[in-house]
C-alpha cells in the first residue's frame, strides 16, 4: 500500500471515529448541550483534531445526517431493484422507513429539520453539494418504484416526481409532527405506529382503482 492510500484510509477511519463519537454524545446530551470538546473526549482525540475534519458542531451534525441519508438511499435502491411486485415494494419501503427511524431517530429528525430549515444557508458548499446529491439519490429510487407502478398500470397516472415527493414528505411530516407532540405532551412514542398507518393509507391513494 502506498503512502497516499494509507493516509487516505487513515483519514477515513479518523472521520468515522469522530462521527461515531458525535452520535453518542448528541444522543446523550442533545445537539444544543453537546460540545466539540465532549465529542473529542469521546473519540479520544484533541479538540484541535476535530476542527481539522469539521469546522464546527453544525457541520459535524450535518455530516451525520448526510451519512444517514446515503444509507436510506442505498436501502431504497435495494427495494427498487428487487424482483417483486410494486405492492410488495411499497410495503417494504414503508418498513425501511420505520426501521431507519427506530435505528437513528435523533439523526433522522435532524435530517428532516436540515432539509427544511434555515441551517441550509449556513452549510459549506461541499456539504451543500453532498446533501443535494444524497437527497436526489433517495428521491430517484422512490421515483423508480412509483414509475414502475405507473407503467404497469398499478398506480395512478400522475407525475412520478410529484408522487415521490409526496412519499418523502409523508415520511418527514409524520416523523416531525408526531415526535413534536411526544415532546410537548410527554406522551409515548407513537411515530412507528403512525408511520405504518400513514403509508398504508398512502398506498391506497397511490393505487389505481
Amino acid at each position: 500500500m502506498g503512502i497516499y492510500e494509507r493516509k487516505r484510509r487513515e483519514r477515513e477511519q479518523r472521520r468515522s471515529q469522530i462521527l461515531e463519537a458525535a452520535k453518542k454524545v448528541f444522543s446523550l446530551k442533545g445537539f444544543n448541550s453537546a460540545t466539540m470538546e465532549e465529542i473529542a473526549g469521546e473519540a479520544e482525540l484533541s479538540p484541535g483534531t476535530l476542527y481539522i475534519y469539521f469546522k464546527n458542531k453544525e457541520e459535524l451534525h450535518t455530516s451525520l445526517s448526510i451519512d444517514l441519508l446515503e444509507h436510506i438511499g442505498n436501502r431504497i435502491n435495494q427495494v427498487a431493484e428487487r424482483n417483486v411486485s410494486v405492492d410488495v415494494k411499497l410495503d417494504t419501503l414503508r418498513d425501511v422507513f420505520i426501521e431507519v427511524y427506530e435505528d437513528d431517530a435523533m439523526i433522522l429528525i435532524n435530517l428532516f429539520h436540515l432539509q427544511s430549515g434555515e441551517v441550509l444557508k449556513n452549510l459549506s458548499e461541499d456539504l451543500m453539494n453532498q446533501l443535494k446529491e444524497t437527497s436526489a439519490k433517495a428521491l430517484r429510487a422512490i421515483k423508480a418504484i412509483v414509475s414502475e407502478g405507473i407503467d404497469q398500470g398499478v398506480l395512478i397516472d400522475e407525475h412520478p416526481v410529484a408522487l415521490a415527493d409526496i412519499v418523502w414528505s409523508t415520511y418527514s411530516g409524520v416523523v416531525l409532527w408526531v415526535d413534536s407532540k411526544r415532546l410537548l405532551n410527554d406522551q409515548k412514542d407513537f411515530v412507528k405506529s403512525t408511520l405504518k398507518q400513514a403509508f398504508d393509507i398512502l398506498k391506497v391513494g397511490l393505487k389505481k382503482h
